[in-house]
Order: structure tokens, then C-alpha cells, then sequence
């Protein structure tokens, strides 16, 4: 069988631990076989980031620019212990967070929904997309302990010394203060982003803040999707026939346990975070989820949601059997390749990624399937398989198809 061709390469971020492992693994069984893949690789495991002083990671967020597409391994973001286990120069940043700055990206991230593997909220019936703003708030924090009493205020002073002040607190005794922002130019990138993605997947869009508390802050997020949407994109939403709603976050949180789902739900940083756990959470399991940063100048990064799996890569370093959940990256790569094939014009290239999908919800519904899966399945009698021995599965699936 002659092998897909491609034209434009993909970026290609490698990782660390377990899931380099498995990407390994699946390169070799469910790729490379079948496809004459093109990449330009990066090594963004922490041995390679440590020795380039991290310019590795700025170098592959440059080559997504430049190329498109990119797909990514999970990756080690160290913390003191990661220090002393790999003799860092210092305590590297998240290459996720570099790779979002980079590309000024919007996070978007679905469950895979597999039959089975039911979802705690049982009227879900479709999957909640998480649109994740990946700028500011509390990740960009400054704060300050207060030792004792006295006045806080926030200050601004212009590029002409003018200064604007509010007072914060007038403290009696101890206390904290924290200090949070974000740029109209992000917000914006983070609306377009949410309402392109929106008309390419065909859902409707759902955003949340808490702008009755927040009359500055959170209202600044609403009036910026407000005037983007009604200036911008409110004639391709009818026309696409899919809707814009805007609620608190409350209010938001309350419809989605009661909603069917098949929708998008934009978030701020925090909100985002902490909401796209639930949802996965809910739905199965964190290996079972597709993640894309979509940056508004319709540049693609795909990767797993999950982390690097320490503990099984340890086992693994001791020759030990590990059983490994390998499908949020097996479609961190299907995505990439379907979005290479649709820019590109390669009909069989998105023909391939989503045959691969479906070669790996066939073999988990048919009951081969890794350990965490099986302890949360309703299925009976299903076999337990190994890292490998799954994804060789995978690959029997996908050649009786």
C-alpha cells in the first residue's frame, strides 16, 4: 500500500516521561506505516529545554507560526524536586504557557465520548467543548503579605506620570493583597478565537463571567465579546444557525449540569481551568480528552490535556508492565494531521485521522481497553491491555477497517 503523501510539514513537540514512551509507540505503529509523515521536530523534553536554555520551546512556538500546525507531547513543567532530579539551571516555565503567549492562543478542550464509559451527569449526551482564555488573571498574579496596619491602594500611573488610585483595604492588623490584570488585545484574541472556533465546529458558544461583582474587571471581558460578536460575527452565527449567550458564571455553571451538552463554554483563565477538570472529570477520565490552542490568526497546537504519567514511566524504567491510557495523544496527532490535510488540500490525510479515531473508540467499545478505563466501564468481561499491546490493538482495528 502506497503511503499518504504530504506537502507541509507538521511541528512536532516532543516530551517527557511515559508520554514520550507512547509517542514513540504510536509514531511507529499507527503512523508511520501509513503515511509519509513530515515533521519538523523539536525536543521539548527537560533534558533539551535545560541544555538550550529553554530556547527550544520559543523555537517551536516560532516554527507553529510559520508552519501551522503543530502537535505536542505532554511535557514536565519543574517544580524543586524536578530541580534536584534533573540538575536544572533553574525552574524552568510551562512550555504550555510560553507556547499560549507565543501564539496569543485560546484553549479549546473536549471529552472523546466512548460507549461505556457514561458520564456522571447523565443527561450529557454530547460533548462540552471548554474554551479556555490562556492569559493573566491569577496565573499573572502580584502579591504582597501585609505585616500589619496600614493603607493598600492600586495605582496606575501613565506614560505621562498621571496617577489613577483606588483605594483597596485599610488593614488593622495583618492580612494579603493580590493584584490581577489582562489586556484589551487579549481579550479580543481570546472572542475571535472562541467565535471562529464556534463556526468551524457549528456549535453554539456559551460565555461566563461574574460581571455583577466584578463591574470593571469581568464586565470589560463581556462588553469586549459583546461589541466583537454584534460588530463582527452575529450575520455568520444566523447564517450558520448556531447562537452567542452570555450569563454569569453561576448561572452558567447551574444550565450545563442540567444541559444534553454539544455546545462551546467559554471561560476566563481561572474559571477555565478549574471548570475544564470538572467537565473532563465527569465524563471519564483526563486521558480521554482532545485539547487545541487556536491562536486568532488561525494557527494550530495540538496536544494531550493530561500530564506526563510519572509514576508509570517510573515503572516502566524498572522493566515493570505499565497499562497507560495513550488516546488523547493518539488524537493530539489525528487532529494535527486532519487540520494539515484540510489546509493543505489532502483529502486522504483527514480521511486517515478520522479512520484512526474510530479504529480507537472500535477497540475501547469492543472491550480491549488500558486499566483505567476498565475500572470505570460499564462494560463486563473486558480485557485489560498493556501500553504497547493497546495501541497494537489499535492498529488491528484499523486494518480490518
Amino acid at each position: 500500500m502506497s503511503k499518504i503523501e504530504m506537502k507541509t510539514p507538521l511541528v512536532e513537540m516532543d516530551g517527557d516521561e511515559m508520554t514520550r514512551i507512547l509517542w514513540k509507540m504510536i509514531k511507529e505503529e499507527l503512523l508511520l506505516p501509513y503515511i509519509d509523515l513530515k515533521t519538523e521536530y523539536y525536543d521539548l523534553g527537560l533534558e533539551k529545554r535545560n541544555e538550550t536554555d529553554d530556547q527550544i520551546t520559543i523555537d517551536s512556538a516560532e516554527a507553529t507560526k510559520r508552519l501551522g500546525v503543530a502537535v505536542k507531547c505532554a511535557t514536565i513543567t519543574p517544580n524543586a524536586a524536578r530541580m534536584d532530579e534533573y540538575h536544572l539551571k533553574q525552574m524552568w516555565k510551562s512550555p504550555n504557557g510560553t507556547i499560549r503567549a507565543a501564539l496569543d492562543g485560546t484553549v479549546f478542550r473536549a471529552p472523546i465520548i466512548v460507549k461505556g464509559i457514561e458520564p456522571c451527569v447523565r443527561n450529557w449526551e454530547k460533548p462540552i467543548t471548554l474554551a479556555r482564555h490562556a492569559y493573566g488573571d491569577v496565573y499573572k498574579n502580584t502579591e504582597i503579605k501585609v505585616p500589619g496596619a496600614g493603607k493598600a491602594e492600586l495605582v496606575f500611573t501613565d506614560e505621562n506620570g498621571n496617577e489613577t488610585r483606588e483605594l483597596i483595604h485599610d488593614f488593622k492588623g495583618s492580612g494579603i493583597i493580590q493584584g490581577i490584570h489582562n489586556t484589551d488585545a487579549s481579550i479580543t484574541s481570546f472572542a475571535k478565537a472562541c467565535f471562529n472556533y464556534a463556526l468551524d465546529t457549528k456549535q453554539d458558544l456559551w460565555f461566563a463571567t461574574k460581571d455583577t461583582i466584578s463591574k470593571k474587571y469581568d464586565h470589560n471581558f463581556k462588553d469586549i465579546f459583546g461589541e466583537i460578536f454584534d460588530k463582527e460575527y452575529k450575520a455568520k452565527f444566523d447564517e450558520a444557525g448556531i447562537t452567542y449567550f452570555y450569563t454569569l458564571i453561576d448561572d452558567a455553571v447551574a444550565r450545563v449540569m442540567k444541559a444534553k451538552g454539544g455546545f462551546i463554554w467559554a471561560c476566563k483563565n481561572y474559571d477555565g481551568d478549574v471548570m475544564s477538570d470538572m467537565v473532563s472529570s465527569a465524563f471519564g477520565s483526563l486521558a480521554m480528552m482532545t485539547s487545541v490552542l487556536v491562536s486568532p490568526s488561525g494557527v494550530y497546537e495540538y496536544e494531550a490535556a493530561h500530564g506526563t504519567v510519572q509514576r508509570h514511566y517510573y515503572k516502566h524504567l524498572k522493566g515493570e508492565e505499565t497499562s497507560t491510557n495513550s488516546v488523547a495523544t493518539i488524537f493530539a496527532w489525528t487532529g494535527a494531521l486532519r487540520k494539515r490535510g484540510e489546509l493543505d488540500g489532502i483529502k486522504e490525510l483527514m480521511e486517515f485521522a478520522d479512520k484512526l479515531e474510530k479504529a480507537t473508540i472500535a477497540t475501547i467499545e469492543s472491550g480491549r481497553m488500558t486499566k483505567d478505563l476498565a475500572l470505570i466501564t460499564s462494560m463486563k468481561d473486558v480485557t485489560v491491555l498493556n501500553s504497547a499491546d493497546f495501541i497494537k490493538e489499535i492498529r488491528n482495528t484499523l486494518e480490518a477497517m
